[in-house]
Protein backbone atom coordinates (compact mmCIF):
# COMPACT_ATOMS: atom_id res chain seq x y z
CA UNK A 1 0.00 0.00 0.00
CA UNK A 2 1.24 3.47 -0.68
CA UNK A 3 1.85 6.27 1.05
CA UNK A 4 -1.65 8.22 1.97
CA UNK A 5 -3.48 5.50 0.75
CA UNK A 6 -7.10 5.22 2.55
CA UNK A 7 -7.21 1.71 4.31
CA UNK A 8 -10.98 2.17 5.24
CA UNK A 9 -13.37 -0.11 3.71
CA UNK A 10 -16.21 1.50 0.90
CA UNK A 11 -18.40 3.65 2.72
CA UNK A 12 -16.58 4.18 6.05
CA UNK A 13 -16.23 7.85 5.22
CA UNK A 14 -20.16 7.60 6.09
CA UNK A 15 -19.33 6.62 9.81
CA UNK A 16 -20.46 9.39 12.01
CA UNK A 17 -19.28 8.42 15.19
CA UNK A 18 -17.30 10.78 16.85
CA UNK A 19 -14.63 10.54 19.46
CA UNK A 20 -13.61 13.37 21.95
CA UNK A 21 -10.72 13.46 24.52
CA UNK A 22 -10.38 15.95 27.16
CA UNK A 23 -7.25 16.54 29.34
CA UNK A 24 -7.81 18.01 32.53
CA UNK A 25 -4.57 19.66 35.20
CA UNK A 26 -6.25 20.47 38.33
CA UNK A 27 -5.80 23.96 40.43
CA UNK A 28 -4.58 23.57 43.80
CA UNK A 29 -7.64 21.93 45.76
CA UNK A 30 -9.81 21.65 42.91
CA UNK A 31 -9.62 18.34 42.28
CA UNK A 32 -12.40 17.08 44.98
CA UNK A 33 -14.99 19.31 43.58
CA UNK A 34 -13.97 17.80 40.37
CA UNK A 35 -14.68 14.47 40.97
CA UNK A 36 -17.98 15.61 42.33
CA UNK A 37 -19.05 17.36 39.79
CA UNK A 38 -18.04 14.14 36.96
CA UNK A 39 -19.86 12.02 38.97
CA UNK A 40 -23.01 13.92 38.63
CA UNK A 41 -22.00 14.15 34.62
CA UNK A 42 -21.95 10.27 34.62
CA UNK A 43 -25.02 10.26 36.44
CA UNK A 44 -26.94 12.43 33.52
CA UNK A 45 -25.13 10.30 30.84
CA UNK A 46 -26.36 7.16 32.30
CA UNK A 47 -30.02 8.77 32.78
CA UNK A 48 -30.23 10.72 29.76
CA UNK A 49 -27.76 11.06 26.82
CA UNK A 50 -29.85 8.23 24.55
CA UNK A 51 -26.47 8.13 21.84
CA UNK A 52 -23.12 8.31 24.66
CA UNK A 53 -21.49 5.13 23.59
CA UNK A 54 -18.23 5.60 25.84
CA UNK A 55 -17.90 8.00 29.28
CA UNK A 56 -15.09 6.94 30.95
CA UNK A 57 -12.42 9.17 33.50
CA UNK A 58 -8.96 8.55 33.63
CA UNK A 59 -6.37 10.19 36.50
CA UNK A 60 -2.58 9.69 36.59
CA UNK A 61 -1.08 8.53 39.54
CA UNK A 62 -0.85 11.85 41.47
CA UNK A 63 -4.30 12.76 40.35
CA UNK A 64 -2.92 15.98 39.22
CA UNK A 65 -4.32 15.47 35.93
CA UNK A 66 -7.07 13.32 34.07
CA UNK A 67 -8.38 12.18 30.85
CA UNK A 68 -11.65 11.81 29.60
CA UNK A 69 -12.74 9.74 26.60
CA UNK A 70 -16.04 10.02 25.29
CA UNK A 71 -17.78 8.14 22.15
CA UNK A 72 -20.84 9.31 20.94
CA UNK A 73 -23.02 7.48 17.96
CA UNK A 74 -22.52 10.86 15.86
CA UNK A 75 -22.93 14.45 16.06
CA UNK A 76 -27.02 15.09 17.44
CA UNK A 77 -25.73 12.69 20.19
CA UNK A 78 -22.80 14.87 20.67
CA UNK A 79 -25.06 18.21 20.84
CA UNK A 80 -27.85 16.40 23.20
CA UNK A 81 -25.08 15.49 26.04
CA UNK A 82 -24.00 18.93 25.52
CA UNK A 83 -27.09 20.39 26.39
CA UNK A 84 -27.51 17.96 29.04
CA UNK A 85 -24.57 18.54 31.19
CA UNK A 86 -24.58 22.52 30.14
CA UNK A 87 -25.43 23.73 33.61
CA UNK A 88 -22.52 22.23 35.28
CA UNK A 89 -19.96 23.24 32.52
CA UNK A 90 -18.72 26.42 33.89
CA UNK A 91 -17.70 25.02 37.12
CA UNK A 92 -16.01 22.26 35.54
CA UNK A 93 -14.04 24.24 33.52
CA UNK A 94 -13.09 26.45 36.60
CA UNK A 95 -11.36 23.30 38.42
CA UNK A 96 -8.37 23.57 36.40
CA UNK A 97 -6.82 23.46 32.46
CA UNK A 98 -8.40 22.46 30.09
CA UNK A 99 -8.08 21.33 26.49
CA UNK A 100 -9.52 18.69 24.42
CA UNK A 101 -9.64 17.42 20.60
CA UNK A 102 -12.52 16.03 18.80
CA UNK A 103 -12.30 13.15 16.43
CA UNK A 104 -14.78 12.33 13.58
CA UNK A 105 -16.76 14.13 10.99
CA UNK A 106 -19.10 16.58 12.74
CA UNK A 107 -22.73 17.91 11.08
CA UNK A 108 -22.34 21.41 10.20
CA UNK A 109 -24.49 22.12 13.25
CA UNK A 110 -22.30 20.55 14.98
CA UNK A 111 -18.90 22.68 13.32
CA UNK A 112 -21.00 25.84 14.06
CA UNK A 113 -21.24 25.02 17.69
CA UNK A 114 -17.54 24.04 18.43
CA UNK A 115 -16.49 27.51 16.62
CA UNK A 116 -14.82 29.00 18.98
CA UNK A 117 -14.58 26.67 21.92
CA UNK A 118 -10.82 25.69 21.32
CA UNK A 119 -11.38 22.11 20.86
CA UNK A 120 -9.19 20.97 18.48
CA UNK A 121 -11.10 19.12 15.64
CA UNK A 122 -9.28 15.78 13.65
CA UNK A 123 -11.10 14.03 10.56
CA UNK A 124 -10.45 10.40 9.79
CA UNK A 125 -7.36 9.75 7.10
CA UNK A 126 -6.51 6.33 7.11
CA UNK A 127 -8.17 3.63 9.73
CA UNK A 128 -8.81 -0.17 8.93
Amino acid sequence: MTEGTDRRSPGAAAVSELQGVARFTFHEGKLEEFKRLSARCVEIVRTKDTGTLQYDIYFNDDQSECIVLERYRDSEALIEHTAHVADLMQAILATGSVSGELLGEPSAELRAKLDGSGVRLFTPFQSM
